[in-house]
């Protein structure tokens, strides 16, 4: 649920629903119900982002620079960035996201588009001297500014105690093998952006009394100077990333060579031991169904209790005390954070799976899957198919969940797990696709009744 504000989690209620890993060679589905050895490798020529940010004192403006070096697979001119920031409500709260500057040796130009988002615009477009051929690089700099509202839980805010931003740069919105995502923003509360694992690093300047909570392996900070002082990070296989600010209790865990931290702000009356605990045990119980964690660390700041969470690679920012919403999320490190999709064109890729996977430590009676089963909507509708946030959360979440745990029914549930398996470890580090669902389910035909019934797969994502 990954902008689960106190909206969406009372629909979910409502409908029943609330470089670890990595081999050296890619794996590939197979159509004789087995699978070749090994998760599949990111790509050697992903991009490569380097995000340096500074938090003022104001603790609501944050100033930074995004360095990009992409080798696209396909021919271009320019280089397109989503600004996640500028949503179509990101007026009323108050956030914004400016590109101040940009520069590189190919580089011309730039300029907003609107894209159905709040000015200056959804996506910031860096034009070229010349068009890049497949395997040519280029790198670009923007300089950006974000300024951070509130008002609710979502991807960027602050409270007393925190700041925290998520999406908060502009987002490359490349799809290896498709080109440039230019998906409209919706007003519904889930995400339209699709974006290719990078091997990032990030850098956080901040006051000295904070600690700072983000994606990726984390370094000791540097020590403190004029009353600052600079976090840094790096995760080779982020599609984006998320940063927390604040006046953090930490504790740490290890679970099969996972690194869980975990943070709580003063008076939340949460014991961030505890935390991180149940972060382990939710790791523990998805690793035995959907393999080894995606990850080598998992960092999980906890937010005033606003209702949610929201995932990021790597890292979770968690606003509730259901245990459920908190599987959810680190479900959602295998799908979206490794297994990637296009979050506007095909939603349920990652919402349904996480939906899903909850059932790893809670199974909902039968009666309430039949009942999520029988709801109207396609589960593999995009954001755009759905008329509101009640049923695009009725058709991806509690129907899509109700349909994967039905097909694990009827096709076995040893199978189905393999196959799934099989489509994890294939599909990693990619952007996923209904088909590729459909190639690792291939010799699963009741599985894939199910899937076509609830409308998730059309006659063309059908194997031939």
């Amino acid at each position: 649920m990954r902008r689960g504000g106190v909206l969406l989690a009372v629909l979910l209620l409502a409908t029943g629903c609330t470089d670890a890993g990595s081999a050296d060679a890619p794996a590939a589905a197979s159509s004789s119900g087995g699978c070749a050895a090994g998760r599949a490798a990111p790509d050697p020529d992903r991009p490569v982002v380097d995000l340096a940010f500074s938090l003022a004192e104001d603790r609501r403006t944050v100033t930074g620079t995004e360095t990009v070096v992409l080798t696209p697979d396909l021919p271009t001119d320019e280089l397109v960035f989503r600004l996640v920031p500028n949503g179509p409500d990101s007026t009323a709260r108050g956030d914004e996201l400016t590109v101040d500057a940009v520069r590189g040796d190919d580089v011309t130009g730039g300029g907003y588009e609107d894209a159905g988002a709040a000015a200056p615009g959804g996506r910031y477009v860096v034009t070229l001297d010349h068009t890049l051929t497949a395997g040519e690089s280029t790198e670009v700099a923007l300089d950006f500014t974000l300024r951070l509202g509130g008002g609710g839980f979502e991807r960027l805010g602050t409270a007393p105690d925190v700041s925290w931003w998520a999406s908060g740069a502009p987002l490359l919105a490349w799809e290896p093998g498709v080109g440039w995502a230019r998906d409209p923003f919706t007003a519904l509360t889930g995400e339209t952006a699709s974006s290719p694992v990078a091997d990032t690093t990030v850098s956080v300047d901040a006051p000295a009394d904070l600690t700072v909570l983000m994606t990726g392996d984390q370094a000791e900070p540097t020590r403190e100077r004029a009353g600052r002082r600079t976090w840094t990070s790096r995760e080779p296989v982020a599609r984006d990333v998320s940063v927390a600010v604040g006046a953090f209790t930490t504790a740490e865990t290890d679970v099969d060579g996972v690194r869980v931290t975990t943070g709580v702000l003063p008076g939340a009356g949460r014991d961030p031991a505890r935390l991180a605990r149940e972060t382990a045990t939710a790791v523990e119980a998805l690793a035995e169904r959907f393999g080894p964690f995606p990850y080598a660390t998992l960092t999980v700041p906890w937010l005033p209790d606003l209702g949610g969470g929201i995932e990021y690679p790597s890292s979770v920012l968690l606003a509730s005390t259901d245990e459920q919403v908190l599987v959810h999320e680190v479900a959602h490190m295998w799908f979206y954070g490794m297994v990637g999709n296009s979050q506007f064109r095909d939603p349920w890729l990652d919402e349904a799976f996480a939906s899903y996977a909850e059932s790893v430590t809670r199974q909902p009676p039968p009666a309430r899957v039949a009942r999520d089963l029988a709801a109207e909507g396609d589960v593999g509708g995009s954001m755009a198919d759905f008329a509101d946030d009640r049923a695009y959360v009725r058709a991806v979440y509690a129907k899509g969940g109700a349909m994967l745990l039905t097909a694990r029914e009827r096709a076995g549930a040893d199978a189905f797990d393999a196959a799934l398996r099989c489509h994890v470890d294939a599909a990693a580090w990619t952007t996923a696709t209904p088909a590729d669902v459909a190639a690792a389910l291939a010799d699963l035909p009741a599985a894939l009744a199910v899937l076509q019934e609830a409308g998730a797969l059309d006659p063309e994502d059908l194997p031939r």
